[in-house]
C-alpha cells in the first residue's frame, strides 16, 4: 500500500482539494477492454476504467484519488446534471492526472439520466458522488450491471433507500464486486489503531460514547435568472432535506458511524432528542435545522449521545469519547488518540491521507481478487443519523424498529426528476408538531 501523508495535516480535507486544483468533469472512450470480475480475476494485470458519477467537489476528488490508487487506470466517463460542472471537473483532473484522463466527448453525460450512460459505456469501476438522495438508485444500477463501486456517504436520505442499499450491498456480495464507502474514518490509522483495541477490551465494557460535530456554516450559490425551482434546489441541494437528508445526515454522519463502528456495530434500541432552526432562519436555507442533539440507548443499558451544529461564530469541536469500565478512549479528531486509565496508550504510529487510502484498498481488493464490501455497515450507519433526524424533528422517542420500517420517503423517483418538477419542499419541522411517519 502507497504511504500519502501530509505535513501540515494527516487527514487533508476534501475542502482543501479543491482550493488547491480547481474543479470539473466529463467523459471519454478509448479501446480499453472491459473485463469481468471472478474466481480467476481477470482484473489482476488489465487496465481499469472508471466512471464519474457526479462531478462536484468530492466527485472530482474522489476521482483524482482513485486514478492515483493504482497505475494502470484512467478516467473513462463522466456523468452529472450540470455540464459546466462536469467540464470543470474535467480540467482540473486534466491538470491533475494528465494522460490518464480518457473522456471523450461521446463519453460526457449530461442530464438526470447521465448516471446509466456512464455505466452503460464500459467502465469497470464507478465512483457515485452525486447529492444523497440518488445513491440508493445508481447503487442498485451500477451493481446490477456488474460494477466495483466507491460509494460516497451518506448512502440514502430516507430509510426505504437504506432498504435499497442494503439490496444492492448483498447482490453485490452474491456478485464478487467490491463496494467501498466514503465513511473515510474507518480508513484512517489512528483511528483503526485506538478503536481497534476499544473493542478489543482495553477500555473494558463501554458505558457511553459522546461524539461532536460543531462547525460553521455551509456553501450557499445564488439563484440566477434563467433557474427554474428544480435547478435552484440542485445548485443547492444541502439545504432540502429530501436531496440532502439535512446536515445530520450530510455531514455529522462522520460521527454517528465512528460511534456505531466503536460499539461493534450493534444497532441502539431506542433514541430520543431534539433539534431545531435558530441561525439558519433565512428562506434560502431550505428546509434542515441547523443544530441537533440525540440520546442512542442500547440494549445492554450503554448510552450514545451526539451533538452537531452548523452556526456562523461558533466554536468547533470534531471529536469522539468513549467510556469503559476500566478506561477512556479520547479522539480529537487529527490531533488526539489516546487511552486513559488501566491501559494507557497514544497513538504514535504514521499518519495517512485517509481519503487516499479509501481508494487504494479498493483497486487493491479488485485486483488481487479479494472484493471489499462495506455495504452493510455504510447503511446501518446511514439509517442512525436518518433516525437522528426524525427523532429531532418530531421530539419523540423512536425505537430501532419504528425507523427502520419507516415509510416515509422524501423525494420524488429516480426516473422523475426534470428540470421543470416543482417538488413540494416539506415544511421546516417543528418539535412536536411534526408527526413520525
Amino acid at each position: 500500500m502507497k504511504n500519502h501523508t501530509s505535513n501540515n495535516s494527516p487527514t487533508p480535507g476534501r475542502r482543501e482539494f479543491i482550493k488547491k486544483s480547481g474543479i470539473a468533469l466529463i467523459g471519454s472512450s478509448l479501446a480499453y477492454p472491459s473485463v469481468s470480475f471472478g474466481a480467476a480475476n481477470l482484473y489482476k494485470d488489465s487496465p481499469l476504467k472508471i466512471g464519474l458519477i457526479g462531478c462536484g467537489g468530492r466527485g472530482t476528488g474522489a476521482a483524482a484519488q482513485a486514478l492515483e490508487a493504482d497505475p494502470n487506470v484512467v478516467l473513462y466517463a463522466m456523468g452529472d446534471v450540470f455540464e459546466d460542472r462536469l467540464e470543470e471537473a474535467h480540467a482540473a483532473l486534466v491538470k491533475i492526472a494528465g494522460d490518464k484522463i480518457k473522456v471523450e466527448k461521446h463519453n460526457k453525460f449530461i442530464g438526470f439520466d447521465a448516471y446509466l450512460k456512464v455505466i452503460e459505456s464500459g467502465v469497470d469501476v464507478v465512483l457515485l458522488t452525486t447529492p444523497p438522495a440518488f445513491r440508493p438508485d445508481h447503487l442498485t444500477a451500477a451493481v446490477n450491471a456488474g460494477k466495483h463501486v466507491f460509494c460516497e456517504k451518506p448512502v440514502a436520505v430516507d430509510a426505504p433507500g437504506v432498504h435499497k442499499v442494503l439490496a444492492a450491498a448483498k447482490k453485490a456480495k452474491e456478485k464478487n464486486l467490491s463496494l467501498v464507502s466514503g465513511f473515510c474514518f474507518r480508513y484512517d490509522y489512528p483511528n483503526r489503531a485506538i478503536y481497534g483495541r476499544v473493542l478489543d477490551g482495553e477500555i473494558g465494557d463501554i458505558r457511553t460514547v459522546t461524539t461532536f460535530r460543531h462547525g460553521g456554516e455551509a456553501w450557499y450559490k445564488d439563484r440566477q435568472p434563467n433557474w427554474t425551482d428544480m435547478t435552484y434546489n440542485m445548485r443547492n441541494w444541502y439545504y432540502y432535506n429530501w436531496l440532502s437528508g439535512d446536515f445530520i445526515v450530510e455531514q455529522a454522519v462522520h460521527s454517528l458511524d465512528m460511534m456505531s463502528w466503536v460499539m461493534g456495530d450493534k444497532m441502539p434500541v431506542s433514541a430520543t432528542g431534539t433539534g431545531g432552526r435558530q441561525v439558519r432562519v433565512d428562506k434560502k436555507y431550505g428546509n434542515i435545522f441547523d443544530h441537533f442533539a440525540v440520546e442512542f440507548e442500547y440494549a445492554d443499558g450503554a448510552k450514545g449521545y451526539h451533538f452537531t451544529r452548523q452556526q456562523s461564530d461558533t466554536s468547533h469541536k470534531n471529536s469522539v469519547e468513549v467510556f469503559g469500565s476500566v478506561g477512556s478512549a479520547i479522539v480529537h479528531i487529527g490531533r488526539k488518540y489516546e487511552i486513559t486509565g488501566k491501559n494507557k496508550w497514544t497513538y504514535e504510529g504514521e499518519r495517512n491521507n485517509m481519503f487516499q487510502t479509501e481508494h487504494d484498498e479498493l483497486f487493491a481488493s479488485i485486483r488481487n481478487g479479494n472484493p471489499i464490501n462495506n455495504g452493510e455497515w455504510m447503511a446501518t450507519s446511514t439509517m442512525l443519523a436518518i433516525w437522528a433526524r426524525m427523532v429531532g424533528y418530531t421530539g419523540q422517542t423512536i425505537s430501532w424498529e419504528q425507523a427502520f420500517n419507516s415509510q416515509e420517503s422524501l423525494g420524488p423517483k429516480v426516473d422523475e426528476y426534470h428540470w421543470d418538477l416543482k417538488w413540494p419542499t416539506p415544511p421546516i419541522a417543528v418539535p412536536g408538531k411534526t408527526k413520525f411517519l
